[in-house]
This record gives structure tokens, C-alpha cells and sequence, in this order.
């Protein structure tokens, strides 16, 4: 029988390791932590009882993925809980403007921009499964829609600043695509900067912006369940230093960020892809808050209480230059604050009554200056700014600057939480020309450093098992 060693234990090397085991290959996955997850977990971090999502929190392409939405993760305990909106932005005026599940609804919120929103949107949500499959399928392969991706080209390729100013003439339509573009984690002056927006904005609209009941933990929890079913093993508190502990298998592959890769691999791959490896650039950090919350968050706009997720920074100017500032090693007075409350929709997050909540900015990779105090305080005073009171409702809070980030998860370089800068180039050579594969024919990558890129849907992981397979003959 093929054996396989998967390092790592995030949602990408588990769906790695589904995917050969349901191939008939014998799996082994070595997690040096004493819990699986990655990024995908949940744990007390404030006080006991309040259970803190530790990375991600909201999956839009989670509840998407074609990957996941194959396997029967419900049989093992994943529930997925949809908020009445998947999202909210808050303005300075004390309304918000809230992206609905219905696209009319949320296009007679935008007013005068209602009809060129939907005009946008509606293709994409109209073929949602269509657009999934192209956008988190291979980087590089013949399009099975390709009028639909022709369409999404045109707009994907604009910076987001462009395409918001070009079709919206009103500060509220503005502001809902700026906020939903940051998600990029780019300028919204560059190009490319709107595909995210456009693909979250359609997410909401066809399938939801969904909390994982219990937490994110559970859905790695399911993907362990399943994965154990067919055989699999997972090995907590292993720790894997150099691949030359795995000289017992016939392949490897690497939940792990190219620098890990580079610096485990030794003599086992070639002088020039170590270089690949060692400049692949990583992106702007996350410096984030974690709050236990004696009441609800007092949002002036009320409908702010009806999402998960709720965008704070007000105008498309404030976003555009918030999400600059990173890449030029400045933190803005004013940052973009995503900021999550799954306990309003999954009461199990936290003791009766109480709330559990968490908003992070982004700031410069490997940001480590003495700014911990500050950098804690301009997130709590956006949030002040659209919920007055909020400061008393704060019972404890838990700060992550990016080194804490990079010792928890060291798949996170530098606090970035996205496997890699999405620039153009490592858009289409993420991490290099050889993607998945490496120089050693028996090594894989299969972590968010990989296409499709950042976000918990698997696919990652789902698409280096299927290269490693054809490799092998078995697939």
C-alpha cells in the first residue's frame, strides 16, 4: 500500500489527507500542536466558558467549497449557522448599510446605485456553483464557463477603488465594496484588488456568510471524524523538524508555508527551488482582539446585531487608505476593524447572557514594534466610534500581536494570515511555477500558500492530493 505523511493538521492538509485516503493510500497526519485546527480553531482564551474562534470565523467559501460540500461532514457534527444578514458596515450617521441574502433587498438599501449593484451582482449569484468550481479549481486550466469568467474577468481584474467609483455614484454602495475588497488584504488601488469583493459579495447573495456551531474547531473536528473513518491516523504533539524523519513514506505533503518547507527540506530539494521557496513574499499582518463581552455590542445602527460580521471604517476613502498604509509599514489612526459576533447566532460560544466577540486591523508583516497598547486601543475606539459603550461591556479581551500569531501558528510568517501576498504574480505561482509539486518527486505543498489561495474550503489540500495521485498512477 502507498503511504503518506500529511504535516500539518489545518483544514488543508486534512482535506490532503481525505483525498488520497479515499484513494486507498495509507495516511498518517503529524500536528505538533496537542489539538488539530490550524487557523481553523476555537478555544477559551478570555475567561472559562467563552469560547474564542482563533483564527477564522465567518466561511462564505467554507459553506462553498466544492470539496467540503462532497464529503458528509455533517454526519460528523458540522452545522452550519447562517446570520439573518451575512454582513454589516456601519457609517458614521448611524445607519449601516447590510449586504442581505436577498439581492433586491440589499440593492434598495444602496438607493440610486441599486441598479447598477444588482446588474453586478446578479450573473455571479445567478451561477454561484459555476463560479466556485472556476475560481477554486487549478490556477491555470481551459474554462468550462467561459462567458461567466469572461464577465468576472472584466470587473476581477479592476482595482477596487476603480470599479467602486466607476459604477456607484453613493457613499453607501462605495462603502459596502470597498469593505467586502479589503478582505484581499491589498490596496484597493491595485489591480485585482475587486475579485474578493465580488466573490464575497456574491457568496453572501447565493449561499451565506455562515459560523461553523461551536466554533471553527468543529469543522476540522468533522473533517478528523471522517478522515479517522476511512482509516486515516492523526498524530497530536509531533512535532516534524526535517522530512528526513519521514523516510518511511513515499510521499509528503506540506499543510506548511515555504519558508518551513525551505528550512525542513535540507539536501532533499534543489538549490534552485529552495530560492523559489525563500523569495516568496508574504503579506500585510493581523493584529487582533479577542473580547468577553458582559451584553451585546451597543451598535447605534441596530441592524448591525442582525450579521455575524460587520465592517467598521466608514467611507471607501477611509478603507482605500487603511488598507495602504500596511504595505508602506504604517498602521493607520483610523484602521479598517473586522469584527466578528458568532455568539449572537451560536449561544454556545459563551455563558448565558453573555457574548463572546473579536475584531482585528492589519498592520505591516512582522510588525514589531512597542505599539501592542495602541494598536489594542485604535481597534476598541473604532468600535467605540460605531457602538458607544462598548468599552463597558468588555469583561476580559486577549490581544494577538503577529510574532504571538507566528508562535501559535508558524504557518502564519510575519502574522500573515493569508498564506502569501495575493500579488499579480503570486496570484498565477503561488508559491512558484511548480505549485504543488516540488523538485523532489515525492514532496507536495498543500497549504493556503498554494492555489486557490487563503480561506478554509480545502482546496488547497484537495488539489495537491490529486496532483500527488495522478503522479502515482491513482488518479
Amino acid at each position: 500500500m502507498t503511504r503518506a505523511a500529511i504535516i500539518g493538521s489545518g483544514p488543508n492538509g486534512l482535506s490532503a489527507a481525505i483525498t488520497l485516503a479515499q484513494a486507498g493510500v495509507e495516511v498518517h497526519v503529524f500536528e505538533g500542536r496537542e489539538t488539530i485546527g490550524g487557523a481553523a480553531s476555537t478555544d477559551e482564551v478570555t475567561l472559562p466558558g467563552f469560547q474564542h474562534d482563533l483564527g477564522s470565523s465567518v466561511f462564505p467559501m467554507g459553506m462553498a467549497s466544492p470539496f467540503f460540500r462532497s464529503l458528509p461532514l455533517a454526519d460528523f457534527g458540522l452545522r452550519w449557522i447562517e446570520p439573518d444578514a451575512p454582513l454589516a458596515h456601519s457609517l458614521d450617521d448611524g445607519t449601516a448599510v447590510i449586504l442581505e441574502h436577498d439581492l433586491a433587498a440589499t440593492a434598495a438599501g444602496l438607493g440610486e446605485d441599486g441598479k447598477s449593484y444588482s446588474k453586478l451582482m446578479q450573473p455571479l449569484m445567478e451561477h454561484w456553483a459555476d463560479l466556485c468550481d472556476e475560481i477554486l479549481g487549478p490556477v491555470i486550466h481551459w474554462p468550462s464557463h467561459p462567458i461567466l469568467m469572461a464577465r468576472f474577468g472584466i470587473f476581477a481584474a479592476l482595482p477596487a477603488t476603480v470599479l467602486a467609483k466607476t459604477l456607484f455614484r453613493g457613499v453607501r454602495a462605495r462603502a459596502l465594496f470597498a469593505g467586502t475588497a479589503a478582505h484581499s488584504v491589498l490596496p484597493l488601488e491595485r489591480p485585482f484588488s475587486a475579485a474578493v469583493g465580488l466573490v464575497l459579495g456574491a457568496a453572501g447573495h447565493a449561499s451565506g456568510w455562515p459560523v461553523a456551531a461551536g466554533g471553527a474547531q468543529s469543522i476540522c473536528d468533522a473533517l478528523a471524524g471522517y478522515l479517522r473513518m476511512l482509516g486515516g491516523k492523526i498524530v497530536t504533539g509531533h512535532k516534524v523538524l526535517t522530512l528526513a524523519e519521514l523516510q518511511d513514506v513515499d510521499i509528503v505533503l506540506g499543510d506548511i508555508s515555504p519558508r518551513q518547507l525551505s528550512e525542513m527540506a535540507d539536501s532533499e530539494i534543489s538549490p534552485a527551488y529552495r530560492r523559489s521557496l525563500n523569495t516568496y513574499r508574504y503579506g500585510p499582518a493581523v493584529f487582533k482582539v479577542d473580547w468577553a463581552l458582559s451584553e451585546p455590542i451597543p451598535w447605534k445602527a441596530k441592524e448591525c446585531s442582525r450579521a455575524a460580521t460587520v465592517h467598521l471604517g466608514g467611507m471607501l476613502e477611509e478603507f482605500a487608505a487603511s488598507e495602504r498604509a500596511p504595505w508602506h509599514g504604517r498602521v493607520e489612526a483610523r484602521p479598517f476593524v473586522l469584527l466578528t459576533q458568532p455568539s449572537l447566532f451560536d449561544p454556545a460560544r459563551a455563558p448565558a447572557g453573555k457574548h463572546t466577540a473579536w475584531g482585528y486591523c492589519h498592520v505591516p508583516n512582522g510588525f514589531t514594534g512597542d505599539m501592542t497598547a495602541r494598536i489594542e486601543a485604535r481597534i476598541e475606539a473604532q468600535v467605540e466610534r460605531f457602538a458607544p459603550g462598548f468599552r463597558d461591556c468588555i469583561l476580559a479581551r486577549k490581544s494577538w500581536s503577529p510574532a504571538q500569531f507566528e508562535v501559535w501558528n508558524p504557518n502564519m510568517i510575519g502574522g500573515d494570515l493569508s498564506g502569501g501576498a495575493m500579488t499579480m504574480g503570486q496570484l498565477l505561482f503561488r508559491p512558484t511555477s511548480w505549485q504543488y509539486r516540488t523538485s523532489n518527486r515525492r514532496i507536495y505543498l498543500c497549504s493556503a500558500s498554494t492555489p486557490p489561495g487563503g480561506g478554509v474550503h480545502g482546496m488547497c489540500g484537495y488539489h495537491a492530493a490529486t496532483a500527488a495521485l495522478k503522479d502515482l498512477g491513482l488518479g
